[in-house]
């Protein structure tokens, strides 16, 4: 079934119920995400943003309802072509030891070769835009555990640029990285929105910096959407307080203007 939506919208779900183990995570959710913006996934730990990711991408299959990509219901979708339109860059991705940046960024082509076309001179240019892109000319041909932490995940951003689609997905792209990289990464996929219109799904702990970043935030708790909509719209004390159980101060950040959270400790 194929839907045709007049507001731009990237990602639907409808009635979406997904399970692990027998356990349900997400019920009935229904959700749209906005095409061509940056869209941060927060909530506390076992609230099901991970869950939902994997959900969104095909990766953990519904225990019932639908995703739909652009109008189209992934389920029906040839792997070869969903991947084409989607990518997902799972947290803490291991790649095989001695692999480089140029051989792993290669694998993000794959979807496009087939029996009759292997290796092309297209797979090649794209390969090198994406290494170009996040900056990573002069570590091509180094080794991937030879990097940085904020090198690494750049690579695995190019490998997810190199799949070439329209949508990317991120689960935790910052996470064990320190601020400077944390900054480096987002300011990456915040280019790759402004400048090639990407849709951009960010799973992220971290308050301040999706506020700062996103262009449509959820909020999610126990399954469920929240609140959703701009940061501004949304980043309230109340919001925090039902969502994560803590009390805060919202204020204006100094640099970019967004909410900025600041916990305020339970034992005061």
């Amino acid at each position: 079934m194929t839907f045709d939506f007049a507001s731009p919208i990237a990602l639907t779900t409808r009635n979406l119920s997904l399970a692990y183990d027998g356990n349900t995570i997400i019920q009935g959710l229904d959700l749209a995400i906005p095409k061509r913006q940056v869209t941060m996934l927060v909530g506390p730990n076992g609230c099901g943003k991970s869950t939902l990711l994997r959900g969104l991408a095909r990766l953990l299959k519904p225990k019932g309802g639908t995703v739909y990509l652009d109008g189209d219901a992934i389920a029906h979708l040839p792997t070869k072509e969903l991947a084409k339109r989607l990518g997902i860059l799972p947290q803490s991705p291991a790649a095989p030891e001695g692999l480089t940046v140029r051989e792993l960024v290669a694998q993000g082509r794959y979807p496009h070769q087939n029996w009759l076309q292997q290796w092309s001179r297209e797979d090649e240019l794209t390969v090198e835009a994406a290494i170009a892109t996040t900056h990573l000319e002069d570590f091509a041909n180094r080794p991937l555990d030879t990097l940085s932490g904020g090198q690494r995940q750049r690579a695995w951003i190019a490998m997810a640029l190199a799949q070439d689609t329209q949508t990317l997905l991120l689960d935790e792209p910052t996470t064990y990285l320190d601020l400077a990289h944390q900054i480096e990464v987002l300011d990456l996929l915040a280019d790759l929105n402004r400048k090639q219109g990407k849709t951009i799904i960010i799973v992220l702990h971290d308050l301040n910096l999706a506020c700062r970043y996103a262009d449509h935030l959820i909020a999610l708790k126990v399954g469920q959407v929240y609140a959703q909509g701009a940061p501004a719209a949304i980043m309230t004390e109340a919001l925090v307080r039902q969502v994560f159980g803590l009390e805060s101060k919202i204020l204006p950040d100094p640099v970019a203007g967004t909410p900025l959270c600041i916990p305020i400790s339970r034992s005061r």
